[in-house]
């Protein structure tokens, strides 16, 4: 994949990330309030906004790879989020909080992309 169409498909990625963060966040605070506690609305609340902050790191991955590769950080900010904030939310979902051991790993693929990130943006 040439880096136009690396830039096109993770700023979709990116936005769509960004755009889903909206609808958990309404969809928790609407039609979950009153079946979730108060510590399961947290773990989506906390979903979201690594969700939300992650997608717009994408967007910034697809803004900057029309000048540097950014395959890297994107795939680990894309990982992070699969990890981190869907075990976040299967957590508050099903109740199951063994899911928690996944969680950390989504936070080190965030760590490892926003070095990855910075390393790949040093020359520009």
């Amino acid at each position: 994949m040439n880096n136009t169409n690396f830039s096109k498909w993770i700023l979709i990625v990116g936005g769509l990330f960004c755009l889903t963060t909206v609808l958990i966040g309404a969809f928790a605070s609407h039609g979950l309030k009153n079946l979730l506690d108060e510590k399961a609305l947290g773990w989506i609340d906390t979903g979201v906004f690594y969700q939300s902050f992650h997608g717009l790191a994408l967007i910034a991955c697809g803004l900057i790879s029309k000048h540097r590769p950014m395959t890297v950080s994107a795939t680990l900010f894309i990982v992070g989020i699969c990890l981190f904030c869907g075990s976040l939310y299967a957590m508050a979902l099903t109740g199951n909080t063994q899911l928690g051991v996944i969680t950390p790993l989504g936070g080190v693929c965030f760590i490892l992309g926003w070095l990855s990130f910075c390393w790949s943006v040093r020359t520009l």
